[in-house]
């Protein structure tokens, strides 16, 4: 069964729901005519609006939307709740606090068992930032921060690369002072598309999205865009 991840910057469900490309692209991926799909929302403290708006977004598509809990009822068994799922969308917020979350509930070890049995893993900001072996994140007040993630995918990753001004001078300077190893970076509007620990392809939902690679050279931080997919109408 292939594993795929799917990383996105940002703006996968903008507020006004004009542009769901991103979405049907992440549901597309599952090879079901109707998908379950289940939003996690734990970076964000299990909030209302955005479970509302996952909701919103992905009943526009032909699927089966559901969500999970960690700050209301919880199901007893995660393991089979994940597994009966054919993705899972994770929603941004802080991802320092989602991890530690996740790993008191050993949800973690479920989401990579879920992976490696083929369940559609991805998200967006926090929910990108995870799967890597580090990120830049503003889960902690002040200036921009790296830490350690999940680990599955190699390399650091900077969600909003174009949409908040601080993220990408902080992910240059992190990885040429070597913070940071090496990664990949993703405007919003812009998603990476794993299958195993390889890259295959980098799409976007708008014709200026774009992703990244960062790598370090000599002390300085060096930047290529990557071949990025518009998935409208040009």
């Amino acid at each position: 069964m292939k594993r795929q991840i799917i990383a996105i910057g940002g703006a996968a469900l903008p507020l006004e729901l004009d542009n769901l490309l991103l979405v049907e692209y992440f549901l597309k991926q599952t090879g079901k005519k109707r998908p379950k799909v289940c939003f996690v929302g734990t970076a964000g403290g299990d909030a209302e609006n955005h479970r509302l708006r996952f909701y919103a977004g992905f009943s526009q598509f032909d699927c089966v939307p559901s969500h999970l809990s960690f700050f209301a009822r919880t199901p007893q068994d995660l393991g089979s709740f994940v597994l009966e799922h054919d993705a899972i969308f994770v929603g941004g917020g802080n991802v320092r606090s989602m991890l530690a979350v996740w790993r008191d509930w050993e949800l973690d070890r479920h989401l990579r068992a879920a992976w490696e049995h083929g369940v559609v893993l991805g998200g967006v900001s926090a929910g990108a930032n995870c799967w890597f072996e580090q990120c830049v994140t503003d889960s902690i007040a002040g200036p921009l921060t790296a830490l350690p993630c999940l680990g599955w995918l190699p390399g650091s990753f900077c969600p909003h690369y174009d949409g908040e001004p601080l993220r990408r001078p902080s992910f240059r300077r992190f990885v040429a002072r070597g913070a940071l190893p090496d990664g990949v970076a993703a405007d919003d509007g812009a998603g990476l598309h794993y299958v195993g620990e390889r890259l295959l392809r980098a799409v976007g939902s708008l014709p200026r999205a774009r992703a990244w690679r960062v790598r370090k050279s000599g002390r300085r931080a060096v930047e290529r865009a990557l071949p990025t997919r518009y998935l409208g109408r040009r």
